[in-house]
């Protein structure tokens, strides 16, 4: 008799149904929404309330920030296009992160919201982590590719955007 680890693949029962193991598979994505939610909600809040941040110059600064990282960056064009209005850019990128947050938590507009974090995410990896070594040292890469499944399965549970499909299901919306 040989005994070793099942290779088969599982698939949670589409009724909703079954034991534990069918509950997490169902739940499986809400800790990692929850924590990306809390994450760039946290990051835009903090960049809106940073005084230093927000400013052309100076220590701390988006504009000081992004002339360090312009030739060290993978696409330095867009650092330049950023560079035309620094304290412009702060403000896109913030509000960008709390919008995509805010989404992300409330389940709301889902896909969309983590395609939002996704490019921001993206845009900081090739222009202020890039320079990152070994790659894995920078932080925005990881985060680019925790958005990928909440790009490609939404929130389908404790979310918004559920409520509306069981509401249109029902015929009531």
């Amino acid at each position: 008799m040989t005994h070793g680890i099942r290779a088969d693949s599982y698939t949670p029962r589409p009724d909703g149904g079954g034991g534990l193991r069918d509950t997490a598979a169902r739940y499986a994505l809400l800790p990692l929404r929850i924590f990306l939610g809390v994450t760039f909600v946290y990051a835009g809040l903090d960049k809106l309330t940073d005084s230093a941040f927000l400013k052309d110059s100076g220590a701390g600064s988006i504009g000081d920030m992004m002339r360090a990282v312009r030739d060290s960056s993978a696409i330095p064009a867009l650092v330049d296009m950023a560079l035309e209005s620094p304290v412009g850019f702060g403000y896109a990128i913030a509000f960008g992160e709390l919008a995509v947050g805010i989404g992300t938590l409330l389940g709301l507009l889902t896909r969309i919201a983590a395609l939002g974090g996704a490019l921001i995410s993206l845009s900081l990896w090739l222009t202020v982590s890039w320079a990152a070594e070994p790659y894995y040292y920078g932080n925005d890469l990881p985060y680019l590719m925790a958005w990928t499944p909440l790009i490609l399965a939404g929130a389908p549970l404790l979310s918004v955007d559920a409520a509306l499909r069981a509401r249109r299901r029902r015929g009531t919306f």
